[in-house]
């Protein structure tokens, strides 16, 4: 098994919400809570949390996780700032690193595992989550991709680094990918409904793209 870091992108405003994304809650567990424990739960490490906006609040939900926690002072740049602060974090022989937000409730430890063993399986440069006729994120990227990650500016997220590489990317079906929250409401009308794998799907999916708030 390839030695992967795993960073949590949490750092972003939720400007259109009005109000931190990050706690909102699901099933029990704020979304920051929650996408850090399906980190956790993979076989990804070292699991790298970005926070930025309203940090201190978001501190105590990682409480007792085993993950470091990096502060993006610079995160009202855009998801581009968070992101190569957290590969600064990334160890030197961490072969790759996957990338996830925290507004996915539907994201477990098995879909990131799938995304490492789709890429060590095919050596493809980059794994994506597919869904809705897209790939995006969780997506697994090599370390020579890491560099034109690095070079994303603004509000560009991961996704414009795996629509380069799409056509040698190994591609991971998840549905649930196609559900992100961005209001209230969004979260009110997921009903999740168990499939015959285990996994979930939403009965009323809500489809954002990434690149915007998605925690970033």
């Amino acid at each position: 098994m390839p030695d992967i870091a795993l960073i949590l992108l949490a750092a972003g405003a939720s400007a259109r919400l009005g109000r931190p994304k990050q706690l909102l809650a699901y099933r029990g567990r704020s979304l920051l809570r929650h996408a850090a424990e399906a980190a956790v739960e993979s076989v990804c490490r070292p699991v790298l949390v970005v926070l930025g906006a309203e940090a201190e609040r978001m501190r105590p939900e990682l409480d007792g996780l085993p993950v470091q926690i990096f502060e993006n002072v610079d995160w009202a740049q855009g998801m581009a700032s968070s992101l190569c602060a957290g590969l600064r974090a990334v160890p030197e022989d961490a072969e790759g690193v996957v990338v996830i937000l925290c507004d996915q409730p539907l994201l477990t430890g098995d879909v990131i595992d799938a995304l490492v063993t789709a890429c060590g399986e095919s050596r493809a440069p980059v794994a994506a989550s597919e869904y809705g006729g897209t790939l995006g994120v969780p997506a697994l990227f090599g370390r020579a991709l890491f560099p034109e990650l690095a070079a994303l500016t603004g509000a560009e997220g991961a996704k414009q680094v795996i629509l380069r590489h799409a056509a040698d990317a190994a591609r991971v079906p998840f549905p649930g990918g196609l559900v992100d929250i961005d209001t209230p409401d969004d979260l009110a009308n997921l009903t999740p409904r168990p499939t015959p794998s285990g996994s979930f799907l939403a009965t009323s999916p809500c489809q954002g793209d990434e690149g915007g708030e998605q925690g970033g």
